[in-house]
Order: C-alpha cells, then sequence, then structure tokens
C-alpha cells in the first residue's frame, strides 16, 4: 500500500458541501476527468469517519473515481447537537451529494454504519425511487445487516439506554480505547497512534459527548426497517457481495452465516481472524476480494 497521510494532511484536502444548513466535508479521489473510470462511493461506519478507507484509498484511486462523505455527525462534518439523526437522512445526504457533484450511478463500498445506509439507497434503487444514483453493486464490509445478528458492544448499549445523553458527557478517551479495541482482531489491534486518530475523528467539532447517544439510535432503527433493508437484501438485482472479519464480535461470521441464510446465491469472503475494521485491520486482504468481486487484476 502507498504510504498514507498525516490525519491532519487528511482533513486539509477535505471539500465542502451544504447539507441542511450544515457543512459536510467529502473526499474526491482517482481521475475525475476520466469518465470511463466508475465511480465508487464509500460510506464509513459508526462511530468514526471516511479516514477509515485511507489504507486503500490510493490503489482504489487508480481504478475508480472515489467519492466518500463524512456524514453528518462524524468526522470533520458538522456535528449539530439538536439535529434529528437518522439512516435515512444520511441517505438523502448521499445522494445530495451525487445530485450535487452530477452522479447519476455508483457502485458502493460501505461499512458497519454504513452498511444499513447503503440498504437504504438499495431499497430505494430496487424501487426505482426517484432523486437517489443509480447502484451498479454493492460491497458491505462487517455491519448489522440483521438486527437479529447484530451483538451490541457494551459501550454501545450504554449509549442506546435511557441514560445515553450521560454516557456521551461521560465518554473518555480511556474508555473509548478500551471498547473500541475489543472489536479488533486478537492480532490486529490497533496501535497508539491509530487510536489517537479514531479519538480524534470522534471528538472533532464537539462529537461523541455532544451526540453519541443521538447517533446510536440506528440500533431501533434497524429494527423498526428489518422489513425494508433486509428485503432490499433479498430482492437486489445488482451484485451484491459481503466481505467480513470473522473474528468481530459485533457482526463477525455469525452474522455471515445468516445471510448466507436469507439472501439468494450469497456472495461472501470471510478473512479468518480479522475484526470488525477488516479495512483498518488488513486493507490488502480486503483490496484482494474487492477487485476479485469487480473482475479487476490486482497489479495495474
Amino acid at each position: 500500500m502507498a504510504a498514507r497521510p498525516s490525519l491532519e494532511d487528511w482533513r486539509k484536502t477535505a471539500q465542502r458541501h451544504d447539507w441542511r444548513g450544515h457543512e459536510i466535508a467529502f473526499w474526491q479521489g482517482g481521475d475525475w476527468s476520466d469518465a470511463s473510470k466508475p465511480v465508487l462511493m464509500l460510506i464509513h461506519g459508526f462511530p468514526t469517519a471516511s479516514w477509515d478507507w485511507v489504507d486503500m484509498w490510493a490503489p482504489l484511486s487508480a481504478r475508480f473515481r472515489l467519492l466518500a462523505p463524512d456524514m453528518i455527525g462524524f468526522g470533520f462534518s458538522a456535528k449539530p447537537p439538536s439535529y434529528d439523526y437518522s439512516i435515512r437522512d444520511q441517505a438523502d445526504l448521499h445522494a445530495g451529494l451525487c445530485a450535487a457533484l452530477g452522479i447519476a450511478e455508483c457502485h458502493v463500498l460501505a461499512h458497519d454504519y454504513g452498511d444499513t445506509v447503503a440498504q437504504e439507497l438499495l431499497a430505494r434503487h430496487n424501487k426505482s425511487e426517484g432523486g437517489t444514483p443509480k447502484l451498479q453493486s454493492v460491497v458491505f464490509l462487517n455491519g448489522g445487516l440483521f438486527p437479529e445478528t447484530h451483538h451490541a458492544t457494551f459501550n454501545q448499549k450504554l449509549l442506546h439506554s435511557p441514560i445515553g445523553f450521560l454516557i456521551s458527557r461521560l465518554m473518555t478517551q480511556k474508555r473509548f480505547r478500551k471498547g473500541f479495541s475489543e472489536v479488533f482482531g486478537p492480532d490486529t489491534q490497533p496501535d497508539d497512534a491509530a487510536l489517537k486518530e479514531f479519538w480524534a475523528l470522534v471528538t472533532a467539532n464537539g462529537g461523541m459527548p455532544a451526540i453519541g447517544h443521538k447517533l446510536i439510535r440506528y440500533i431501533a432503527e434497524r429494527r423498526e426497517n428489518r422489513e425494508r433493508w433486509v428485503g432490499a437484501l433479498q430482492a437486489a438485482q445488482i451484485p451484491l457481495r459481503v466481505i467480513d472479519g470473522g473474528a468481530d464480535p459485533v457482526s463477525g461470521a455469525h452474522m455471515v452465516a445468516r445471510y448466507r441464510e436469507l439472501v439468494p446465491d450469497p456472495d461472501t469472503v470471510i478473512l479468518e481472524g480479522i475484526g470488525h475494521y477488516p479495512q483498518v485491520e488488513a486493507p490488502d486482504a480486503v483490496l484482494a476480494a474487492f477487485l476479485d468481486f469487480h473482475g479487476m487484476p490486482q497489479t495495474l
């Protein structure tokens, strides 16, 4: 993999988009003057940001035109405390950004919370709803595709509880680092530098202490919209693949087993020993499985 930029250099290269009066940070990669290259939209997870894709950015940029926003409430985007955060609104944000940039169709690579956003976009695509880019394919990394297989972490359960607002305010770097590390594989734990980067993303612009309990509402949304979002997977007529870190306690091999039960002709890849953040823990393996899915060679 190519050398990664620093987090500060990454922040400085962000472009800005207005969403409902709030500033959204987004990044574009690849040669956007080359219309022959397909567009790939990267949708990050909770509680991090588009920085999650940094170790795959250069090789993906050589093959695709990349679009990666930090969703509202995440990373270097605005985190308004009074905002009504929801999966549908995040899907609207992605669709609105595509419309602003003139993107009519795209492939998707999503992770975690972003998987659910991608499911909502897929549901709209399946029903030919207006205002949404045409999806050409979707690849899901570890995420709660099925509410019955999502094993929330202790911190997530606390945030989602009636005292979630208090837990948000009391979140410390030490508590975050401990809970965050627990979802990684035993041999692919984040080092101190990576944990500092993730904490910086979580706390930028107010962040977790102000809105963590609001962002976590997606857990209830998944239950409320299960028929729509699981149905979107089952009804899809475009290529889908799951690339999953099998050692993930939240949505690892047990989630893939459920996917194979419920989704017709399931295309799945399990990365043994890898946890919840495969694009961070094993970017080369994720890239290989992703390029294989697209029928692209590993080397240019």
